[in-house]
């Protein structure tokens, strides 16, 4: 298949929708013999946070010379941002070649019933990062779980570190109701003997994760369990944070802007010790550069600066406290809001945080079935209805704030890393 043969076939699969289970993928990567095997891992679950400490860790990795795999999702613009070697997506004409292959062993497997059902999107480009990695025969990969941790597509893999960022609400109805139904999918990552970097505060959720670990003999670090091992230090621009761990104490600005970013390279780092120990001794100077020099696309990210643009793929209620912290801090305020959101998640809550920002909000949604409408979110948010502008195509919902914007205003875009993608796909 040639490129755009390979984005229809791909677009056909999504339609299979979401499939929880290994079976699929184990069966697929043993066709392929099992080429996850032939290299290190690091698994990486939980709510937010698990795509920037993802990116510090491989980038702090890649510092140290050696060649690292990503795996991450959802894709902002084109789908090979899902698979990386260091920041560099797999090139157009590898992933044609490989989904080729992967979609002929397929078809053989289907016909031969070795497979019994199709692999869903996410599995198929699990199946062909892990393939690629190997191709490439990097030194260690770094891997995003798509949804939960126990049945995810990623769990194939036997990592050297196990690493959970945050637990909150999310994806209820297939992780369970209560965060410590959820926290328990997301431990299904653990292995045994395996040590495990939990960066979770709640104290439940926390409590179920460090119970899944002591059944398998799985070492256990809570980043942040003593009080006095993460300080924050607000400053003219950002934050400056300091994390200690039992070895060492490690000061440092991220690139990623706002207070969740120094978070989330504090278990970075932890995660770094772990492989450190566990894999090749790592340096503590090239540790703090990585995290001081990640990128990592719709974070809090400045899009443009005349007007101030922040692109920000908040998308519940975690995050967006996470950019309303820094919004207020950091950014004048009033703003132009321009949201759209997913139909399954808190839609309510996450306007009672992010809405009091705005003087404006320009409702619109992207070209996802389980996008909201904008008249969908105006009618399931009532009391800012006075603020609400309605523009579906989320190109010129943007054209729409650059106008409404004042002198010095800011435009901040947000509520879903799919509005985020398509706001860099038109103007990027």
């Amino acid at each position: 298949m040639n490129y755009q043969e390979c984005l229809r076939y791909l677009e056909r699969v999504q339609n299979l929708g979401i499939k929880f289970g290994l079976d699929n993928v184990r069966t697929i990567l043993e066709a392929f013999d099992n080429p996850h095997r032939q290299y290190p891992s690091v698994l990486v679950a939980g709510t937010n946070g698990k795509g920037s400490v993802c990116a510090f860790l491989t980038r702090l990795l890649t510092l140290h010379d050696y060649r690292v795999g990503l795996f991450t999702s959802p894709h902002l613009v084109r789908v090979e941002e899902r698979i990386r070697i260091g920041e560099r997506p797999i090139p157009a004409r590898s992933f044609s070649r490989v989904l080729t292959k992967l979609k002929e062993k397929i078809e053989d497997l289907i016909e031969t019933k070795v497979l019994l059902s199709p692999p869903t999107y996410f599995e198929l480009l699990t199946c062909l990062g892990l393939i690629h990695f190997q191709e490439q025969e990097v030194d260690i990969a770094v891997l995003e779980v798509g949804l939960g941790g126990r049945f995810d597509a990623t769990n194939v893999v036997d990592p050297v570190v196990a690493v959970v960022t945050t637990i909150s609400a999310e994806h209820q109805k297939f992780l369970g109701e209560t965060l410590e139904q959820i926290a328990f999918e997301k431990a299904g990552i653990i292995k045994k003997g395996v040590p495990v970097v939990c960066g979770v505060k709640n104290r439940s959720a926390y409590l179920t994760i460090k119970k899944r670990a002591d059944e398998l003999g799985a070492p256990f670090l809570g980043v942040f369990e003593k009080r006095d091992c993460f300080s924050v230090n607000q400053e003219e621009k950002g934050y400056s944070f300091t994390y200690t761990s039992e070895n060492d104490r490690y000061d440092f600005v991220p690139s990623l802007a706002g207070r969740h970013q120094g978070e989330n390279a504090a278990v970075a780092v932890a995660a770094a010790e772990q492989v450190s120990q566990r894999w090749r001794n790592l340096n503590k100077e090239k540790i703090i550069q990585g995290i001081q020099s990640t990128r990592w696309d719709g974070r809090l990210e400045v899009f443009s600066r005349r007007p101030l643009v922040l692109l920000d793929g908040a998308h519940n209620e975690e995050g967006a406290e996470a950019v309303r912290d820094y919004a207020r801090q950091f950014i004048p305020t009033p703003l132009i809001l321009v949201f759209a959101v997913m139909k399954d998640k808190r839609i309510e809550r996450i306007a009672d945080i992010l809405f009091p920002l705005a003087r404006t909000v320009i409702l619109t949604r992207f070209p996802f079935y389980k996008s909201a409408s904008p008249e969908e979110i105006r009618t399931r948010i009532g009391k800012f209805r006075g603020r609400f502008l309605l523009e579906p195509s989320p190109k010129r919902a943007f054209r729409l704030a650059l106008q409404q914007a004042a002198a010095q205003e800011v435009i901040l875009v947000t509520g879903s890393l799919y509005l985020v993608g398509e706001i860099k796909k038109y103007y990027a």
